[in-house]
């Protein structure tokens, strides 16, 4: 049986509210074949304006479709991706 395959994003450099907002990036979200990614508000955010979040997140879902091919690594300006097996 291979190794399971963990993706992990740093969301002090990418989401949250902090440095980069991942709607204005999306790279890995537009790079990954399998569509492994997820953007979606950030669970558990206190927001003035419900139905307008500002405070977003990109979620690896389905780290078992991955091909290891670590386009979302490379691709990531921040470097908030990471991947390991």
């Amino acid at each position: 049986m291979g190794k399971k395959t963990k993706i992990s994003i740093d969301y002090f450099l990418c989401g949250d509210g902090n440095k980069v907002d991942p709607r204005e990036c999306s790279k890995c979200l537009r790079i990954c074949e399998p569509a492994l990614f997820l953007l979606h508000e950030t669970i558990g955010a206190v927001e003035e304006d419900p139905y307008a979040p500002q405070i977003w997140r990109i979620t690896p879902l389905y780290s078992s479709l991955c091909t290891r091919c670590l386009k979302c690594v490379e691709i990531c300006p921040e470097e908030a991706i990471s991947v390991t097996w």
